[in-house]
């Protein structure tokens, strides 16, 4: 008999945010859930699984970045400096 799929399962199956601020918040919302404590077992390895996906997603996504700068400033990185 196949094992019901549980909503935690279908966490590792959705997509990722399109943007770094919706992944951000979405990571910080389940860091909240495993930290409380009140996360089933069976749970705990599938959010784990998903937040280790959202922290990759942020840094590809910053790294993305960074490369673009870099292209902007003819191939050097320079510090930035908030307006």
């Amino acid at each position: 008999m196949p094992k019901a799929s549980t909503p935690s399962h279908e966490a590792l199956k959705l997509p990722l945010p399109d943007t770094y601020e919706a992944s951000m918040l979405e990571l910080e919302a389940l860091v909240g859930r495993l930290e409380s404590g009140d996360l089933p077992l069976d749970q705990l390895l599938t959010s784990y699984q998903r937040g280790a996906a959202l922290l990759q997603h942020c840094r590809d996504k910053l790294q993305a970045v960074e490369e673009q700068i870099k292209v902007l400033d003819d191939g050097v990185l320079k510090p930035w400096k908030p307006q």
